[in-house]
């Protein structure tokens, strides 16, 4: 098999959809209008502290959440940010937020769940935009938000977010 065919492969398996795109902008946006936070997408982080095989994971040393969530930004304070890239950060975020695609299985990211809190990840979010759904998961334990509840709430990192606003189009 030929790179090319691997990651036609790979890509088929993780394929968003518009309403995961949504979802994955409507809480970089939110995240991002709060001040005490500093969102990223798709950041590859670091995992080479942990087996990720023990958690039935294919990646060697890197995982790589939908949303990466910081209480503080994860650069140097030495470091000029826009002068030094990171391909792979080493700081772990406070939240690490999945966002569950059509044709990606929640075993999967349950598994990834499970690695983040390994790495010390704070909270984790499994967000599944098909059925309009939160998951929290944070200190051994779970939450569930719907769309019969005005806000998600993540007790851990003080966190309040309309869920109207997670899952619909904005009204401009």
């Amino acid at each position: 098999m030929n790179n090319f065919s691997h990651f036609e492969e790979a890509e088929s398996i993780d394929m968003p959809s518009k309403k995961h795109s949504l979802a994955q902008t409507n809480l970089t946006i939110l995240f991002g209008n709060d001040e005490r936070f500093t969102p990223f997408v798709e950041l590859s982080l670091d995992a080479t502290a942990i087996d990720l095989s023990q958690f039935y994971i294919k990646a060697k040393d890197e995982l790589v959440p939908d949303i990466s969530v910081y209480l503080e930004p994860p650069v140097d304070q030495q470091d000029d940010f826009l002068a030094f890239d990171e391909m792979r950060v080493t700081k772990i975020p406070d939240l690490a937020i999945e966002v569950l695609s059509p044709k990606q299985a929640i075993t999967d990211l349950l598994a990834k769940i499970k690695a983040y809190f390994a790495l010390g990840v704070r909270s984790c979010w499994l967000v599944m935009p098909s059925v309009e759904v939160i998951n929290i998961y944070s200190q051994g334990k779970k939450q569930t938000f719907d769309m019969n509840d005005t806000e998600v709430v993540d007790k851990v990192l003080d966190v309040h977010l309309p869920i109207a606003k997670v899952f619909r189009m904005p009204c401009h």
